[in-house]
């Protein structure tokens, strides 16, 4: 049943139709392979992607259980299948347990999102201790940012117009916040916001370039986490103990001499 549009988030349906876009197709491709690389190296039981189901964010996953959820039903592609999702749910309440998953991807979804921090603050409670999240989203500090400033003046914005701009750092404070230490991030597409795919294709060169020369001018970023929990420490193998215990002790000196003086 669909979520009441009250409940659910900006349309965040917007950006999925502009991923099939020859922008949004390029977005998509370099966004596909970092997650593949990402998640497939990522071990557990449970697996949960939130939202934006024309990106499968869990493909090359390892996981057994794996699961898609969104604020409603997608509708209908042209070959007439349906992305399989398999929760209908506000972003900002998930519906599962604490401490139930191993894996989180939220692809642009916190920034399509009224309550970010809540969306972040429910993923931080459904994940495990040492359970991972992977955010994807589109850099402020890009050409495509000012391209997107440039076309919402002149009413024609480049992105969809509801999407809010969340720069990386401050992604990262929020993770900071809750104990969600920062493994790895990434950025990518460097390449200037053309609408046509010839001209994005003679730019493909600035892909090598930009890593090299401005890696945080990237148009997308992808950033891993990971959440810690205070208090919590490594115990080695219980035979440590063990043999510890069962190990000669050494004999004082002033014990030595004690005995010396007895003999004598």
């Amino acid at each position: 049943m669909p979520i009441p549009q009250s409940l659910s988030e900006k349309p965040i349906i917007a950006l999925g139709s502009w991923l099939e876009t020859p922008a949004g197709s390029y977005v998509r491709a370099w966004e596909q392979a970092r997650l593949d690389a990402l998640t497939s190296d990522i071990f557990g039981f449970n697996a949960l992607q939130i939202g934006l189901p024309q990106i499968d964010a869990l493909q090359s996953s390892r996981m057994p259980n794996k699961w898609l959820s969104d604020t409603q039903l997608p509708g209908k592609s042209l070959d007439g299948s349906r992305p399989p999702v398999v929760v209908v749910h506000d972003f900002a309440e998930l519906p599962f347990a604490s401490h139930s998953l191993d894996l989180v991807v939220l692809p642009h979804v916190l920034e399509f999102a009224p309550e970010p921090h809540q969306v972040l603050r429910e993923v931080e409670r459904v994940l495990i201790p040492e359970g991972q999240v992977i955010i994807t989203g589109f850099n402020p500090a890009s050409l495509w940012a000012v391209r997107q400033a440039v076309g919402r003046l002149s009413g024609a914005p480049f992105l969809p117009p509801h999407v809010e701009f969340i720069s990386m750092p401050r992604i990262k404070d929020w993770m900071k916040l809750l104990n969600l230490g920062v493994n790895r991030g990434y950025f990518g597409c460097y390449a200037p916001p053309f609408s046509r795919e010839k001209w994005l294709n003679r730019f493909a060169f600035m892909e090598e370039t930009g890593e090299r020369w401005w890696p945080y001018l990237g148009a997308v970023y992808v950033v891993q986490a990971i959440k810690r929990v205070k208090g919590m420490r490594l115990i080695g193998p219980a035979w440590n103990t063990r043999m510890a215990q069962v190990q000669p002790q050494g004999v004082p000196a002033t014990n030595r001499i004690r005995r010396l003086r007895q003999i004598k």
